[in-house]
C-alpha cells in the first residue's frame, strides 16, 4: 500500500523534472546547464521516492494500522 502512496508525489516530480528539463532546453549558456541539473535531480527524487515505497512495502514496515492511527491521530 505505501508503495501506491508513493506514486503521487514521485509523479508529481517526474513532471517537475520534465518541464525544467523541457524549459532548459530553450535557455541558454549557465542556464541551460543549471535547468538540466535540476530536471535531472528533480528524477533522482522521484526515482528515491519511489525506491523508499518499495523498501517500506517490502520490509513490512508500513502496515495500513500504523497508516490509520496516524491519520486519526492527527498525524502525531
Amino acid at each position: 500500500m505505501c508503495f501506491f502512496i508513493s506514486l503521487l508525489p514521485a509523479t508529481f516530480w517526474a513532471i517537475i523534472g520534465y518541464f525544467v528539463l523541457f524549459t532548459s532546453t530553450r535557455a541558454e549558456g549557465s542556464l541551460k546547464t543549471l535547468g538540466r541539473f535540476l530536471g535531472v535531480w528533480a528524477f533522482v527524487i522521484s526515482g528515491f521516492i519511489l525506491l523508499a515505497g518499495a523498501y517500506v512495502s517490502i520490509t513490512g514496515l508500513c502496515s495500513m494500522e500504523m497508516m490509520s492511527q496516524c491519520w486519526h491521530s492527527g498525524g502525531a
